[in-house]
């Protein structure tokens, strides 16, 4: 029914359009001659000629038209092939008129005789000009109906940035009309920028006329491009846009845009990551690129997030082959086709010269030697990134032996097999957790850091290790858990209101590393510049208002007491150790690292497998403890970990009851409250 109503239409319009043309084929004789003449038409001596000679044009063209499908064609979607077949029609008819002009020229007793030679050649241009005209002249309008429709659905937006990132995010609001956007006007601190236009779009104020040109302009949805931005000019932008009532987008930080690519797929919602981000890193990309081009890179943990983070950034260094090695097998899958849609586009940008990075997947545990030495068979690494590790705090209090066969042991296994293949380079990622552990996690990181040390001592090659805090959105974190307990409806916990830790962002994190590895010489620990310490408290509060809720109106926050093994606020460097800044100001090296491996190193690791193999929590604590200087366990993990638990649980119950009621006001906002525990 649609189809037949459709091929009504276009019938109906084609009878319009040979009525248009009919007429203009009438007209255009009596406008060729005008042009001919410049405007002074003898009518005694052409009137006659032309009378006659106009409808042999007009039915001459009419007839071409017919054969030439124009009556048969949808002009409203004409495109150069319509127009091609206009041109082949306009020489055919320039053709066949002067033909027939010059026969009938001939005979001396008519009177085209008295018309001009040329009158079949300008009314042939005209004619082609005209219907030609008509029809596009369809289309257009056609087009501009449609462009007005969707510019009257098209979300009205105020972009927060008038540098290259805005720039070239309304760029592609206006060539891609289909995302829905309709960029109206621009905001930017710049007084140069202040009433300019660019692309048509004008400069309105600077962030604090924000609320005036939401009203005034009608905006629907603010957008704020500015991805060099530190968090905290994020903040107080942000701030501002939330009393408009309007939906707010931003872009990632430059961190996060690894090809400095801005497009509309990278636009998102605000989150916490941006109010903590910092001043872009200055990282010399060159140095990396020279350093794995070309290397076999082998990467363990690569299904997590720092693991994935670095095949994402090496993968673009062009290595021979990146090997992904995981345990988890749905995670490894999940990064390998990653890598492979990565590998796709970079060819299809080119972006890559020469053979493309082959990418194999080995499925393994780092505790089982054996098949580790399978895959340094195959493979022969020449660069290790070693990311695996057990990382959660409390679970590792409650299950110590999988701490040690894991980091510890599985640490060895590596460091064993690239002693035997002769790896190059040796990079581990290790945690702040590290120094003065106060649990069972840290204090296994701090013993795999001393068996790297020892191996780039012996070997005397650079293998280092690379210390850093916390990062933000990694599985397991505190950011997911808030995310989910928000979209639960709350409440969401927090062990202790004085909390803090460091965070960085993990494309961050792991452009470092990956610096950082450029820069050992061996027997290094290089630790991450992780900016100033944020209270959980305060950040579990901005996530809660990012979400569109008020603490202690629609969502509360409980105070649950320090779990088993954590600290109040975590420390960055070992007391002893010297450290100083390198060429990349973000980056801190201790030079004297090595000289805290203590001689017992390896037979207090035998004796920690042995340990762990039998499940002895408590030899696994006091081995901990001899090895580890500053290992001082809070919770005092023992052979019974659940017991362990209770008793902590009931000493920070006492604690936090003893808040006062200023800061229980501070973050859910009634002053007659106590602070919750669970």
């Amino acid at each position: 029914m649609i189809l037949k109503t459709f091929k009504g239409l276009t019938k109906i319009r084609n009878r319009y359009f040979f009525v248009i043309d009919t007429l203009i084929f009438l007209i255009t004789p009596f406008l060729a001659m005008t042009i001919r003449l410049d405007g002074a038409i003898d009518w005694e001596q052409y009137g006659l000629g032309l009378l006659w000679i106009t409808p042999v044009f007009a039915i001459l063209k009419l007839l071409l038209s017919y054969l030439s499908g124009f009556y048969r064609r949808c002009w409203r979607h004409a495109s150069v092939e319509e127009l091609q077949q206009i041109g082949a029609w306009m020489l055919a008819t320039i053709v066949l008129q002067t033909l027939v002009f010059f026969a009938l020229y001939r005979s001396q007793s008519l009177p085209v005789h008295e018309l001009p030679r040329s009158l079949a050649l300008l009314d042939g241009l005209l004619s082609a000009l005209l219907i030609g005209g008509a029809r596009f002249s369809l289309r257009w309008a056609e087009s501009h109906q449609r462009w007005r429709r969707q510019l009257f659905r098209r979300e009205r937006v105020l972009v927060v940035g008038a540098g290259n990132a805005g720039v070239s995010l309304v760029q592609e609001m206006q060539h891609n009309a289909s995302h829905g956007y309709h960029p109206v006007a621009f905001i930017d601190d710049d007084p140069a920028k202040l009433n300019l236009q660019i692309r048509g779009i004008p400069v309105v104020g600077n962030r604090h006329q924000i609320l005036q040109a939401v009203r005034s302009l009608r905006i629907r949805r603010i957008v704020i491009a500015m991805p060099s931005a530190p968090g905290s000019v994020i903040r107080d932008i942000l701030e501002i846009c939330q009393q408009t009532g309007v939906p707010t987008s931003t872009l990632p930080g430059l961190a996060e845009i690894l090809n400095g690519k801005i497009s509309l797929t990278k636009m998102r919602d605000v989150q916490v990551e941006d109010l903590l981000r910092r001043e872009p890193i200055q990282m010399d990309f060159q140095r990396v690129y020279r350093f794995l081009r070309g290397k076999r890179v082998l990467i363990t943990g690569s299904g997590g997030s720092i693991g994935s983070e670095l095949c994402r950034q090496i993968l673009r260094c062009r290595p021979a082959e990146i090997l992904l090695l995981g345990h988890g097998e749905n995670s490894m899958f999940n990064i390998q086709l990653e890598l492979q849609k990565m590998l796709q586009n970079l060819a299809e940008d080119g972006e890559t010269a020469g053979p493309l990075p082959r990418i194999s997947t080995f499925v393994a545990d780092i505790r089982t030697l054996s098949r580790l030495h399978y895959a340094f068979r195959q493979f022969e690494p020449q660069v290790i990134f070693h990311a695996a590790a057990h990382k959660h705090v409390p679970m590792m209090e409650q299950n110590a032996p999988e701490a040690i066969t894991n980091n510890v042991h599985g640490t060895k296994n590596l460091l064993v097999l690239a002693q035997e293949y002769n790896v190059e380079h040796f990079v581990m990622i290790s945690t702040d957790k590290a120094v003065n552990p106060t649990n069972v996690m840290g204090a296994s990181k701090r013993v795999a850091e001393m068996l790297v040390l020892q191996a780039a001592k012996k070997l005397q090659k650079p293998y280092v290790v690379v210390r850093f805090g916390n990062v933000l959105g990694s599985r397991g974190s505190v950011v997911p858990t808030f995310k989910q307990q928000i979209a639960e409806g709350g409440p969401v916990t927090v062990t202790h209101p004085e909390i803090t830790r460091y965070f960085m962002t993990i494309p961050e994190a792991v452009q470092l590393v990956l610096q950082a590895a450029t820069l050992g010489k061996g027997g290094e620990v290089f630790m991450l510049d992780m900016g100033q310490p944020v209270k959980i408290a305060d950040l579990a509060r901005e996530m809660i208002r990012l979400s569109g809720y008020e603490v202690g109106k629609d969502i509360n926050i409980v105070f649950t007491g320090l779990r088993p093994g954590e600290k109040l606020y975590e420390e960055l460097f070992i007391p002893g150790e010297q450290y100083e800044r390198t060429q990349n100001e973000k980056l801190f090296i201790v030079a004297n690292a090595s000289g805290f491996v203590p001689p017992q190193l390896n037979a207090t690791v035998n004796a920690l497998w042995e340990a762990a193999l039998n499940n002895d929590v408590e030899s696994i604590v006091c081995l901990l403890k001899q090895i580890v200087p500053g290992y001082s366990p809070l919770g005092a993990t023992a052979a019974s970990p659940i017991r362990a638990m209770r008793s902590q649980g009931k000493q920070e119950t006492v604690k936090v009851k003893r808040f006062s009621n200023q800061i229980n006001k501070e973050y859910n906002g009634h002053a007659d409250a106590t602070p919750t525990v669970v």
